[in-house]
């Protein structure tokens, strides 16, 4: 038995240390600091110079107290705009990371194709030094 748990915590170790495990905890982490930021962005900066000129209308200072019949629509309506400036960030953020990813791969292709198609100069150069050496060799057997 002790055997058994020894091969579980083995592999129990070998999960926890494989890579996509630990980049999926970094990720959690930084989606979570970047989720404060984002939310901290929302409520703070966009909500309140948005929505002032409402709340102002409403005679409510605080979109928390904005409701109606005890149905809490400035909360909701928080939310709302958190959830659309959270998913435009992400969406600013994806397509840097993609143009980013574009612009690797048109270089890496380039370096691949000009590893592929080799220099025309140094081809003929290489076919010059070929010709030169069969000559020489051609010129010495006869001198001997």
């Amino acid at each position: 038995m002790v055997r058994a748990n020894n091969s579980f915590w083995a592999d129990f170790r070998k999960f926890i240390m494989q890579g996509n495990v630990i980049d999926l905890a970094v990720a959690v982490v930084i989606g979570g600091a970047f989720g404060k930021i984002i939310t901290s962005l929302v409520e703070d900066i966009i909500t309140p110079a948005i929505l002032t000129p409402a709340l102002q209308a409403a005679k409510v200072n605080d979109l928390q107290n904005l409701s109606i019949n005890g149905i809490k629509y400035g909360v909701f309506l928080a939310a709302i705009l958190n959830f659309l400036v959270i998913a435009f960030c992400i969406f600013l953020l994806i397509r840097a990371f993609e143009k980013a990813k574009r612009r690797f791969v048109r270089s890496g292709e380039a370096a691949e194709a000009a590893q592929a198609a080799p220099d025309p100069a140094a081809i003929a150069q290489e076919k010059l030094t070929g010709a030169l050496d069969r000559l020489t060799n051609t010129i010495e057997s006869r001198q001997m």
